[in-house]
């Protein structure tokens, strides 16, 4: 399955970015070099290197290059920066007229990264 190639105007680009679209964890996430975002939770420690395979489009140079699903041979590198947590959950259970109240709480933790380069 060859990946086609689309020619798209700057305005859509983002004005000349590159950018790729990648998959982890269920999710799509539009990237680009230097962005940082949080992804799910992964046992990395900070300084590591994370690699993704699943390249759904890459964007370079004004050149829009959609996969069939996935662009062959494109890679996206980033950084882990470290862990961050998430905001406070809270789980309430009650049952009336039973005097049955239970509340609980977690919060979830995340993997925060920095895109370091995409290639296509």
């Amino acid at each position: 399955m060859a990946a086609s190639a689309l020619s798209t105007s700057a305005s859509m680009t983002g004005a000349g970015h590159e950018y790729a679209v990648v998959v982890d964890g269920g999710r799509q996430y539009r990237v680009m070099e230097g962005q940082e975002l949080e992804i799910d939770f992964r046992h990395l420690a900070a300084g590591a290197e994370l690699v993704f395979d699943d390249v759904l489009a890459v964007s370079k140079a004004g050149m829009l290059t959609i996969g069939k699903p996935k662009v062959k041979g494109a890679t996206v590198k980033a950084e882990v920066l470290g862990l961050v947590q998430g905001q406070k959950i809270y789980v309430q259970k009650f049952k009336r007229r039973k005097n049955y109240r239970r509340r609980t709480g977690h919060r979830s933790l995340s993997t925060k990264i920095r895109i370091a380069s995409i290639t296509a």
